[in-house]
């Protein structure tokens, strides 16, 4: 009984202060995040230098994490300084009225009148529509260009976080097996299920990370090509939030090109707005609809409809880390009904017939 007690009681305690750490750690939650990440992303990268090197921790991780700089990080770092230099230029444009997107609006209805007939003899009001329509465009396009400032804005915040992201990753780079096997004792799990769930998991995040990451830096990089072979302002601005938006399977750069094509039209530019359909109808969706099921969907061995609303859950519920955390989940929920269907599911009644009559034969 004073065993039982005993036991019950230190479990308890572990879980209080299990929660408590966790808690603490809240605040660097994306920080602990991305260092996890590339933690598993380049750990073949750190075995790699390990094979010419031998066995000196320290010095591979430091040149796996140096290798992460050169390829990763730096070319983020570039390209986030050009999307705030963009988004408050773009900002204070919008302040000074230089773009005005009722203008916008008005443009569409003398250029393509045929609209505004069509609607009115549905019975839709315009001039409400046209208010809201205003409505969604300020607040959208404040939205991005106010992010951009918030980013300018928060300077120190966003170094601590990344010096703690480098800092983490390097120990856990250097440390890897150690914490694998660690963690592998930890979990109340036999070997092989812990040897499963742990492939799982390391498999996914790379799957996830490196599939969509590529397929959004493709889009990015294309999407800001082609606004700014057509002279529409805030190129680099627009790239980096198709970009962005292309973490959402199916419609993401869609909803910044698409309606930079209708302002096109709705100037005269009508040659222009066609090549832009066209490109992104063309170059950019079909780089969604054929790469992210390669990349993402092959090496997760999820089905493409569970890559697209685990993926669009996961944004909504955790941001942009949600891109990642999403899939994850849907990879680990299934490894486990897996695991149970193989190891726990009780013989069908048929089954339990059969083997009865055996036995008594």
């Amino acid at each position: 009984m004073q065993a039982r007690l005993e036991q019950r009681s230190f479990l308890l305690l572990l879980a209080i202060v299990t929660a408590l750490f966790f808690y603490i750690m809240k605040p660097f939650f994306g920080a602990i995040f991305w260092a996890c990440a590339l933690a598993i992303i380049f750990f073949p990268i750190q075995k790699y230098f390990t094979r010419f090197w031998g066995e000196r921790p320290n010095l591979t991780a430091l040149a796996t994490l140096g290798f992460c700089l050169f390829i990763v990080i730096m070319p983020t770092l570039f390209v986030t300084a050009s999307f705030v230099y963009e988004g408050v230029k773009f900002y204070q444009q919008m302040q000074a009225g230089e773009i005005d997107p009722e203008q916008f609006i008005r443009r569409i209805g003398e250029t393509v009148p045929f609209i505004g007939s069509a609607m009115e003899a549905a019975g839709i009001n315009l001039d409400n529509l046209r208010e809201r329509a205003i409505n969604t465009l300020m607040q959208g396009s404040q939205f991005f260009a106010q992010s951009a400032l918030n980013i300018g804005q928060n300077t120190v915040r966003f170094f601590i976080h990344f010096t703690i992201m480098l800092y983490l990753a390097f120990f856990l780079l250097r440390d890897g097996d150690y914490l694998k096997n660690l963690l592998a004792q930890a979990l109340p799990l036999s070997q092989e299920r812990g040897a499963l769930l742990q492939g799982k998991f390391a498999e996914v995040t790379r799957a996830t990370i490196k599939g969509n990451i590529l397929i959004a830096a493709i889009q990015g990089a294309l999407g800001g090509f082609i606004f700014w072979a057509l002279s529409l302002p805030a190129a680099i601005l627009w790239g980096v939030v198709m970009g962005v938006l292309s973490l959402i399977p199916a419609v993401g750069a869609g909803l910044i090109w698409v309606p930079a094509a209708i302002y096109l039209f709705a100037v005269g530019a009508w040659i222009e707005s066609i090549v832009l359909v066209l490109f992104g109808t063309v170059v950019i969706g079909l780089i969604d609809n054929l790469l992210r099921p390669v990349f993402v969907g092959r090496d997760t061995k999820l089905p493409d409809y569970i890559v697209l609303l685990s993926t669009l859950g996961g944004l909504m519920l955790f941001g942009i880390n949600g891109f990642v955390i999403g899939p994850l989940i849907a990879a680990l929920f299934t490894a486990f009904w897996g695991i149970f269907i193989r190891d726990f599911k009780r013989p069908e009644p048929s089954e339990s017939m059969v083997s009865d009559a055996a036995d008594q034969d």
